[in-house]
């Protein structure tokens, strides 16, 4: 089977980007990542967006993409799958160069979302719920669906909100030395406790927030360097009713479980993690679904610093979606951007003798989750 490696990373800074198209965040991301591969011949262009369309009235961003950047007549996608679509872009195409198709692939994934008003951009991410279900019809919303699954979590378990607030807060104090995220400024476990409240009990800092940014990689078959061990994704239920049990989502439990397998690796030989907290409370549940630690133990190992430096696995040490910013389209690319750096001993916040990384990405209320998974070798 091909082996596939990261040949190219770019990023632009989250955020709010006023007179920068979305166009230009994209471009910016790819022209960074295409120069650090050193300008091979790509095959194909493979693009995560989830609201450019609706929000931006544009389309058709793998063949602007392919144009602009002069790459002529080759096969270029669009994925959409909600806030999972960056992490389902890049399996394609890692797939079709695994498969032999291809050789070179750029992908990269972009978000403009904070040109709307917050009723348009809410409007837009509702996309990602089953609008025709009676829980659509009754006005559940992202934050109430993760706010009642908190509210469950406090019930089952001996977490408090307080242990909410101790992952936004790490979070934070990751952000704070990454030069890409959009939250930079220093808060308190007082400050997050007592901030306004979006829905009970999910305060403002529990919430990711809307974001301008775009991020690429490329991919290329090799050996060397930081290479893809795993890659697989799984689906789960669009709606609340439906769910088993209110604190597990199977669809991250299960992409990870066949990416293990795949890599032939399981939890305890992961060094660094990005998942996708667009949540406080998602955090905590990815952390058990992920198999790190055991199912509803996750606010223990919170509160004991066993996600951060010196526990057992640092997470989120971008900021998360939290702080560094959830530029739906981009994030899953962010996230492997994060984990490449980390392999390669040039990141943020970097985690010592890192050699195993992975990135997880989720979409709706659990109806997508991709799990890479990274090694480096010979670096």
């Amino acid at each position: 089977m091909t082996k596939v490696k990261v040949a190219g990373a770019g990023i632009t800074k989250f955020g709010k980007h006023e007179n920068v198209s979305l166009k230009t965040l994209l471009m910016d991301a790819c022209l960074d990542a295409i120069k650090e591969a050193g300008f091979p011949k790509l095959d194909a262009v493979y693009i995560g967006n989830f609201m450019a369309g609706s929000l931006g009235n544009q389309e058709i961003l793998g063949a602007i993409v392919a144009n602009d950047l002069g790459l002529g007549p080759i096969p270029t996608v669009k994925v959409e799958g909600a806030c999972a679509s960056g992490g389902i872009a890049f399996r394609q195409a890692y797939l079709m160069i695994q498969s032999g198709e291809y050789k070179n692939v750029l992908i990269a994934g972009v978000e403009k979302m904070k040109d709307s008003t917050t009723e348009v951009t809410t409007k837009a991410i509702n996309a990602a719920m089953d609008n025709d279900s009676n829980e659509k019809h009754a006005g559940l919303t992202f934050p109430g669906f993760f706010g009642s699954l908190a509210n469950r979590y406090f019930y089952e378990t001996g977490a408090k909100k307080e242990h909410l607030a101790m992952v936004a807060l790490k979070n934070r104090q990751y952000a704070m030395n990454n030069p890409i995220a959009q939250f930079r400024k220093a808060t308190s476990l007082e400050e997050i406790m007592g901030a306004r409240m979006i829905t009970e009990p999910l305060g403002l800092f529990d919430c990711s927030p809307t974001t301008d940014g775009a991020a690429a990689i490329v991919l290329s078959r090799g050996e060397n360097g930081v290479i893809v061990r795993a890659s697989a994704q799984a689906s789960g239920t669009t709606q609340m009713q439906e769910m088993e049990d209110l604190l597990s989502l199977p669809a991250i439990r299960e992409s990870a479980n066949r990416a293990y397998e795949k890599a032939e690796l399981g939890p305890n030989d992961i060094d660094v993690v990005e998942l996708h907290d667009c949540f406080s409370m998602t955090e905590m549940i990815a952390i058990e679904e992920l198999g790190f630690f055991e199912k509803r133990t996750g606010w223990e190992a919170i509160q004991k610093g066993l996600t951060k430096h010196g526990g057992k696995v640092p997470v989120n040490t971008s900021g998360g979606l939290l702080s560094k910013g959830h530029p739906i389209g981009a994030t899953g690319l962010a996230q492997i951007y994060q984990i490449v750096a980390q392999l390669r001993g040039t990141s943020c916040n970097q985690v010592d003798n890192a050699r195993i990384g992975l990135a997880q990405n989720l979409g709706g209320t659990g109806a997508y989750s991709t799990v890479h998974l990274f090694e480096r070798v010979n670096l």
